[in-house]
């Protein structure tokens, strides 16, 4: 591995940074997570603005938590506390408010999630356009296309999981099957974690299988990207609409809701619409008996989990469950995104 400068870089989807930058960003998160206190001078006397669109359980305990373990400081904000300017009310302009953001902070932080939105890929527009006025690093604390933070995160639970034991290889997961499976719910989820999955499982050669129901495809983009990234690692991308066969063989299955792309019309989020026809595919559940398909799976997801419709309890909370080693990630994977982007020299 090369070394990497990524000071001052934005965070908006992993698929953005190379390959090299990923590597030293887990080997990153792995010395934190080893030593977890060992780093308490990286944002000393710093503060990472936390601009949140949508509420929050980990993203902003992990954040805090970050700040606060790197010693600076995390200020939560929302749009509801500041006069920003949008198609309805005047206001402050993105550029503006990006600018003084950049005189007081290190680093900018935002969430905005798929029912803050009236079309796909506009949580993404208005952080790039963030990012394009900032002269600090912006990271995506999820958005409505993608959540670098949780795919990070994901690939480093992943790889302690199927690594030799005591050791972190990123080669352990090469080679291995991703299965990236819908799961009816009671909850219309964005795209953004399922797409970070199957980019950064793709960029790190793990073979790709991706299942659904007719109808509830994915960004094409996204897609072609993973395409792409399966055959530069000479790994496998397939697609079904199949509940069972994705399982057959898999080394890690993923077990997630997501909306389909009939989820917005005329600049609303039909959010109930979307649970109704969710709810009726019940066969789109992640229980035993697909499970007992797979090369001894590891079961995986981003949480919360919407029990009893995308995974049972028995696999959310049998052994072989990552889901809260991968959530405790979230603080090593952030701490070191900011510590490479916005600390300081050391």
């Amino acid at each position: 591995m090369s070394a990497v400068n990524l000071k001052g870089r934005d965070l908006i989807v992993t698929q953005e940074w190379t390959r090299d930058e990923l590597l030293a960003t887990l080997d990153m998160a792995v010395r934190m997570k080893k030593d977890r206190y060992g780093f308490t001078d990286v944002l000393r006397d710093r503060t990472l603005f936390m601009f949140f669109y949508n509420p929050s359980v980990r993203t902003r305990q992990s954040f805090e938590c970050a700040a606060t373990e790197l010693g600076g400081h995390a200020q939560f904000l929302e749009p509801k506390s500041m006069r920003l300017k949008t198609a309805k009310t005047a206001g402050e302009t993105v550029e503006d408010a990006a600018k003084v953001m950049s005189r007081y902070a290190c680093g900018l932080g935002i969430r905005m999630l798929e029912d803050k939105v009236g079309a796909y890929g506009e949580g993404e527009a208005l952080i790039r356009e963030y990012a394009r006025w900032a002269d600090i690093p912006v990271v995506s604390m999820a958005h409505d296309k993608y959540h670098p933070c949780q795919g990070l995160a994901d690939i480093m639970g992943w790889i302690e999981w199927l690594s030799p034991k005591g050791k972190f290889d990123p080669e352990a997961v090469k080679g291995k099957k991703l299965l990236m499976t819908w799961g009816h719910g009671a909850l219309a989820r964005s795209w953004s974690s399922v797409q970070e999955g199957l980019l950064i499982g793709s960029r790190f050669g793990m073979d790709v299988t991706l299942a659904h129901p007719q109808g509830y495809d994915l960004d094409p983009e996204v897609v072609k990207w993973t395409e792409e990234n399966c055959r530069l690692s000479g790994a496998n991308f397939e697609i079904t609409n199949d509940v069972r066969a994705g399982y057959e063989g898999a080394h890690v299955v993923y077990s997630r809701h997501w909306m389909s792309p009939d989820a917005y019309k005329d600049g609303e989020f039909l959010k109930q619409a979307e649970i109704d026809r969710a709810l009726k595919l019940t066969d789109w559940i992640c229980d035993s008996d697909k499970m007992a398909l797979t090369d001894d799976a590891i079961y995986t997801h981003p949480m919360p989990i919407d029990r009893g419709h995308e995974v049972t309890d028995e696999v959310a909370s049998g052994g072989r469950s990552c889901i809260y080693d991968v959530a405790e990630n979230r603080l090593h994977a952030q701490k070191a995104v900011m510590a490479l982007t916005m600390g300081r020299d050391r």
